[in-house]
């Protein structure tokens, strides 16, 4: 197919230069109605920013250049069916689980998965077996769990309705998920893959391979992470008769606005086309501004600089911080610069390089140069040890979706929450895995990080923490 064209893009254009009288929503009527201190940031994007008008087509019911558009981008991906979405990937984490589980079913699932993947376990009542990850020392954080532990699982819950991985990690670190898509096959159960951080995988080498490539039955990608998409754009691929494409269909019209955006639409339009156009010298060049970053953020005594491996995304370096630092102590730095990266956690910072050469290349030499010099002075925080987290391969919920919703939570203070069962979950943000889940049983361990990682100024999805824990207490919990 032609992927220099982008039809719902070109055919928003189009419309918007014919100067319609709007006698419709949105409320800004093409932008004529707009504060005027906002309207210098938003006026061209305003035109654009239409509803399901004649030839506009209408994504829940697609039958024209949405349609089209849709077609295009599962032709680029390799796909025999694509979703646009506008509710992030969160939105295709939930409807691929809620189209294959239902309540009381089984469902296993890689335990170190986004927020939005638990939270599609609790709405469709599912009955979850986790697989741990493992502990990687080599990067000093856990990554993905093993064969072995998904062969285990298999042989203990023969009536497992789906796999749900994460591939590759928020840090770009892949892992032999070909061999787990194949094992899970052979006991035809579809596998479900958040490869939110994934989405340039499909430029082929020297980046990895993406699972549409390696067999997955359903693939949802965040085109807005990676490719040059507006946040909340992101793409849901079906590649196999093992998940009913109606089914996908149905749950999305239910939780997708029903009113989508069409500027995140035909943001997805162009990330296509533009993924598609990418030539490899492009590739090649981004591959050696990856590597003059690299040079600049060399390891030193206050981080070691990862080293990058050919099975890892090349565009995240992380910078793994030195006993008596913190990752949040060396990202502040970096932001106090005008420099910000995508994350930090208790140990590490993480950088994203686009799909283009980085060309600032003196103002960050000059910026690192003074964060160091800063960091010989500074305060610094005990190091925490995450390592024995997950003590077993496997896990379950103590108390199923079903049991919780029929219980009243109650607060207590963080420490005196252990042995207790959680009734809501702990959510460092980002990367948004829950640290505690909803449904599991609270241990020392737990409060002991989260104590440590609150100290360090780390962002917890919570409420208010110091009013305490939600958690299930009396006798129909024990």
């Amino acid at each position: 197919m032609n992927h220099k064209t982008t039809p719902l893009f070109t055919k928003l254009s189009q419309f918007s230069q014919q100067e319609p009288i709007s006698y419709h929503v949105p409320g800004h009527k093409n932008g004529a109605i707009f504060p005027k201190n906002a309207l210098n940031n938003y006026d061209k994007i305003l035109p654009l920013d239409l509803t399901e008008l004649t030839g506009l087509d209408d994504l829940h019911a697609p039958s024209g250049v949405i349609a089209e558009a849709e077609e295009l981008a599962a032709d680029f991906f390799g796909a025999d069916h694509t979703f646009f979405l506008v509710g992030g990937s969160t939105v295709g984490n939930l409807a691929m689980i809620l189209a294959v589980c239902n309540a009381g079913e089984k469902i296993i699932v890689q335990r170190n998965s986004h927020k939005s993947i638990i939270n599609g376990l609790e709405l469709s009542g599912a009955m979850p077996v986790f697989i741990n990850p493992e502990y990687d020392k080599s990067v000093g954080r856990y990554t993905a769990p093993n064969l072995a532990t998904l062969k285990q699982a298999f042989q203990e819950n023969l009536d497992a309705k789906a796999v749900v991985l994460t591939y590759p990690d928020y840090f770009g670190k892949t892992y032999a998920i070909k061999q787990m898509i194949e094992t899970a096959h052979e006991y035809n159960v579809p596998v479900l893959v958040d490869e939110a951080h994934g989405v340039h995988f499909s430029l082929g080498e020297p980046f990895p391979p993406s699972t549409l490539k390696l067999g997955a039955d359903v693939v949802v990608q965040s085109a807005h992470k990676m490719a040059p998409a507006m946040t909340m754009s992101s793409f849901l691929h079906i590649t196999s008769t093992r998940i009913a494409t109606e089914s996908i269909a149905h749950y999305l019209q239910m939780l997708q606005s029903s009113s989508p955006s069409y500027p995140l639409m035909a943001s997805l339009d162009i990330a296509r086309s533009f993924l598609a156009q990418l030539t490899p010298i492009d590739v090649d060049n981004i591959q050696a501004s990856v590597y003059q970053l690299r040079e600049l953020m060399q390891s030193n005594d206050f981080w070691d600089l990862l080293p990058y491996t050919e099975t890892d995304d090349l565009l995240k370096l992380t910078l793994h911080v030195k006993q008596g630092l913190s990752g949040h102590d060396v990202a502040q730095m970096f932001e106090k610069e005008g420099i910000f990266p995508e994350l930090a956690t208790h140990n590490q910072v993480l950088f994203v390089q686009g799909l283009a050469p980085f060309k600032d290349h003196s103002k960050l030499r000059s910026a690192i140069k003074r964060i160091k010099e800063q960091l010989k002075i500074g305060t610094y925080h005990a190091t925490i040890d995450i390592g024995r987290l997950f003590t077993k391969p496997m896990q379950k919920l103590a108390l199923s979706y079903q049991t919780m919703n029929q219980l009243q939570p109650v607060h207590v203070p963080l420490k005196e929450g252990i042995g207790y069962v959680a009734a809501e979950a702990i959510i460092p943000y980002p990367p948004g895995i829950p640290f505690i889940l909803k449904g599991e049983t609270i241990t020392a361990n737990h409060i002991e990080i989260i104590e440590q990682l609150l100290r360090q100024g780390v962002t917890i999805q919570h409420r208010d923490l110091n009013k305490g824990i939600g958690v299930f207490k009396g006798e129909e919990v024990t």
